[in-house]
């Protein structure tokens, strides 16, 4: 098993990264000090893991709240729908949430643990490799608005995120290939070197060898550990792990967080981060060129889709957290690994990215 701390002072919790820590009831009991428990979890993964885990968790008073799949419904009536179960139950302050799933349960349940009674002790399951590398760790929670993701949240920190690696072998490998996404992502925004193995590497990752997941994943924790103790609340170097977010945000609300994954909508942002990168003279044509080849490789997107316009994409992306008095911030590459938030790119060329992504009509 690896272990990670991500060091936050008193909020201080550890990644854990193995096989078969689902099945470790000592860990799970290491990390559940209460007898209430509220394990939220959606219909994929609950007839696959829910009845082993209420096992592990044995006599405690356990409820289930299982939401519907898909980014979709990352809302606050998800959200209500936990709490609404909570109360009915009566849990107290002193109760656990446990999120086991993917990257939006990971985020609602987490939202709802923040929310109810002021804040209750929130454990990460996650069970998809975007989870695994990504949204468990940093304690960053949140639901969607039809007119903005991620809009509506709080930073709330896990009392541990574990990671069993043995979960991948029921993800499909579309899933397996949007949270390769966010991998790619460490790679270009800090550590050129990491990236290089990637490149290397990408076959045996998209083959499922373990050897080569337990190494990613481990080395993206790493980097977003080192990155969120350094700024757990997102007001500096944090913002980094945003690269591509702003582009890939407004495609998924475009879409109205239907038929793409996050993942997906990431990759095509980070391409588009590069192509503004590279129009600003920051970056050069044979590392676009690089970013493209691996995004291709793992059959990732790397055009918006067809139905979102320029005009919209701007309109979109203007709706932001990281925008600022109306002035959007946006993650560009001065090289591969080495990343710069910035207001100070030119808009006529963020019209010229948008414009040769998208397709109908064009800003002028």
């Amino acid at each position: 098993m690896k272990e990670i701390q991500v060091e936050l002072g008193e909020r201080s919790y550890p990644i854990l990264i193995g096989k078969g820590l689902l099945n470790d009831s000592s860990l799970m009991n290491k990390f559940i000090l209460s007898k209430q428990v509220m394990i939220v979890t959606n219909e994929t993964i609950a007839p696959l893991y829910l009845d082993q885990l209420q096992q592990i968790l044995g006599n405690r008073e356990l409820q289930t709240t299982v939401l519907p799949d898909g980014e979709k419904y990352k809302t606050l009536d998800s959200m209500n729908e936990i709490i609404t179960n909570m109360l009915s139950h009566r849990f107290s302050r002193n109760s656990c949430i446990v999120a086991l799933g993917g990257g939006v349960i990971g985020d609602i349940a987490g939202f709802a643990s923040a929310c109810y009674q002021r804040g209750t002790d929130f454990l990460q399951l996650p069970t998809t490799l975007l989870a695994q590398v990504d949204s468990s760790v940093g304690g960053k929670t949140a639901v969607n608005h039809r007119l903005g993701k991620n809009m509506i949240g709080a930073f709330h920190q896990p009392v541990a995120v574990i990671t069993d690696t043995n979960v991948l072998d029921t993800l499909d490998d579309r899933q397996l290939r949007a949270g390769l996404a966010e991998v790619i992502k460490y790679g270009l925004i800090r550590d050129h070197s990491f990236f290089e193995w990637l490149e290397e590497n990408i076959g045996k990752l998209l083959g499922r060898n373990d050897k080569t997941l337990v190494y990613a994943i481990e080395k993206s924790c790493r980097n977003k550990a080192d990155i969120v103790a350094l700024d757990e609340t997102e007001s500096g170097i944090r913002a980094l792990l945003n690269l591509g977010h702003t582009f890939g945000h407004a495609i998924e609300t475009g879409l109205e967080y239907r038929d793409w994954l996050h993942g997906e909508a990431i990759a095509t942002g980070m391409l588009m981060a590069a192509d503004l990168s590279q129009r600003q003279r920051w970056l050069s044509h044979e590392d676009v060129e690089r970013i493209k080849a691996i995004l291709l490789k793992t059959d990732l997107p790397v055009t918006p889709p067809e139905s979102i316009s320029a005009i919209n994409m701007r309109e979109l992306m203007a709706v932001d957290k990281k925008a600022k008095d109306g002035q959007i911030f946006l993650v560009l590459l001065k090289s591969i690994g080495n990343a710069q938030v910035t207001d100070h790119f030119d808009n006529n060329l963020l019209a010229e990215t948008l414009n040769s992504f998208c397709s109908g009509e064009e800003i002028v």
